[in-house]
């Protein structure tokens, strides 16, 4: 079943998908409001910048505002009644679990569980959530499905989003309350962020620092572009999740339930080594990197691929940009961005 989209909460509004997508649905004509709590786990500029751009928007509204202070965000949802809420807000990064543990209960747990109790509360039309193919965690039957179990992470982020989608499930049972999750693969573009490998590697090849190759470069990821997972989302939050008919308690489905709810995976169905990312970096920088060959590092995966089937039947999308495209538009915005 299909439905409008009128009045918007996107959580983590200042983030990279939280940005792309409330930009999305500004151009679209929607009411949106953003909220970000602004944390410094990454350049804070960034994101100032980011907001920047979508302050220009009369139908753009945005609080300070972290989804772990429960009266802060009561605040947000008792002015509005909003016919889907995003939730984007994370602490995110698998590495950055290791060392701060905490910031992902308070953020993704706490946060999380805030979210439903104010989408319950507030009577929210539904809530689209984001989950994370690091879910997928020791599984290694490739391509990625959500009808597969994922019951092994192998960092607490994953384990943290693996919560989400669980707890999401039981306030669609119990409250009525349409969820869908979304898995995202490896997402990368023009204002990503700047933890992330395509970041990280631009910057050091165009300051001549060498680049850390993991896994000693046997990596294989499912890079999908931001103009991608944005076109799903909104795809997506059209669409109210319904209960699965044929839904078995003896063969339980993952990615479906009784209740109204869903998992998808947003990724590009095409997996990449990350020698050949490396080199279309280059070619797009028209510079060679040096490279420093490391062990694969704890909490990551060697690699993943989304079976994106369930995505293309329920909503007709698949996502497809060529990474030679994607990274050569996000080498030009950085250069842009940096004045290089």
């Amino acid at each position: 079943m299909t439905a409008e989209l009128n009045k918007i909460l996107v959580t983590g509004a200042a983030g990279f998908i939280g940005f792309h997508l409330s930009k999305k649905l500004l151009d679209m004509g929607c009411e949106i409001t953003g909220i970000d709590n602004l944390t410094p786990y990454y350049d804070i500029n960034l994101k100032h910048a980011r907001l920047d751009i979508l302050k220009k928007y009369s139908k753009f509204s945005f609080s300070k505002c972290d989804i772990s202070d429960r009266p802060a965000l009561e605040s947000v949802f008792s002015r509005c009644k909003f016919d889907v809420a995003v939730n984007l807000a994370a602490q995110a990064g698998v590495r950055y679990s290791l060392e701060n543990p905490h910031a992902y209960v308070n953020s993704n747990v706490v946060g999380f569980v805030n979210i439903l109790e104010c989408c319950r509360h507030y009577d929210t039309g539904r809530l689209v959530f984001a989950s994370s193919s690091s879910v997928y965690g020791a599984n290694t039957a490739m391509p990625f499905s959500v009808h597969h179990n994922v019951d092994h992470p192998v960092s607490l982020y994953a384990a943290t989003k693996k919560a989400n989608e669980l707890m999401a499930h039981t306030y669609s049972h119990l409250f009525g309350l349409p969820a869908t999750g979304l898995r995202f693969f490896t997402v990368y573009g023009p204002w990503g962020r700047p933890d992330m490998a395509l970041f990280l590697f631009t910057k050091a090849i165009l300051e001549g620092k060498p680049i850390k190759v993991f896994n000693h470069g046997n990596m294989k990821r499912d890079f999908t572009y931001i103009d991608d997972i944005v076109q799903g989302v909104v795809k997506v939050m059209k669409r109210i999740p319904e209960p699965n008919p044929d839904w078995n308690g003896d063969a339980p489905d993952p990615g479906t339930s009784y209740a109204p709810y869903r998992l998808y995976n947003i990724g590009n169905h095409t997996p990449v080594e990350l020698a050949r990312f490396i080199e279309v970096i280059e070619s797009a920088l028209g510079r060679k990197a040096v490279k420093e060959y490391m062990d694969l590092q704890p909490g990551d995966v060697p690699a993943t691929c989304a079976d994106v089937d369930s995505l293309a039947a329920d909503v007709g999308f698949k996502p497809d940009t060529p990474i030679e495209t994607g990274v050569q538009r996000f080498v030009q915005w950085y250069k842009e961005y940096y004045g290089l």
